[in-house]
């Protein structure tokens, strides 16, 4: 996707899916492994949106990979359930993109997970992280001038434990 794209999504809306039934598990819902999968494709359109498409990819030998998700999960899915997922940039440098992915229910319209990721901008041939092209750079400014007034999820930064415990 080219920068003079004039009004960035604000979030990325593109991904749409639906619940197969190999996700199933021995519960009648979408397994946990499965989030990450529909995850995990709904940030391809994002990464083309940001100017990480194949195209850019193949030129500069660059790529990216996840470092780190958190996963919530909000409400639970079944066979059929028709998926959709939502990208918010969070935060962004030369060598990180910091999104939040929101899965929704789009047959019951509600949240279903959502995931935080974060990504490195990676060199294939040494396999470390590089940064991006000023032409990425300058797309996911544009990006975060639409994307920086958007109500932050409050699944943001969430941490997991136990309530009262200490070790």
């Amino acid at each position: 996707m080219s920068d003079s794209n004039p009004e960035p999504a604000a979030p990325l809306d593109e991904y749409r899916d639906v619940v197969r039934p190999q996700w199933i598990d021995f519960n009648g819902h979408m397994n946990a492994g499965y989030y990450m999968v529909a995850f995990d494709d709904a940030i391809s359109p994002w990464m083309a949106f940001v100017g990480l498409h194949a195209e850019h990819r193949a030129e500069h030998r660059v790529t990216t990979f996840s470092v780190e998700n958190h996963i919530t999960y909000e409400r639970e899915m079944r066979e059929g359930t028709t998926i959709g997922v939502t990208t918010q940039l969070l935060a962004f440098d030369r060598k990180r993109i910091h999104a939040m992915q929101l899965m929704f229910n789009l047959d019951e319209g509600h949240l279903a997970a959502t995931n935080e990721v974060m990504s490195l901008h990676i060199s294939e041939e040494s396999r470390r992280v590089t940064e991006v092209h000023d032409d990425v750079y300058t797309r996911l400014g544009r990006i975060w001038e639409a994307h920086r007034t958007l109500e932050v999820p409050p699944q943001v930064g969430s941490l997991m434990g136990v309530p009262g415990w200490t070790a």
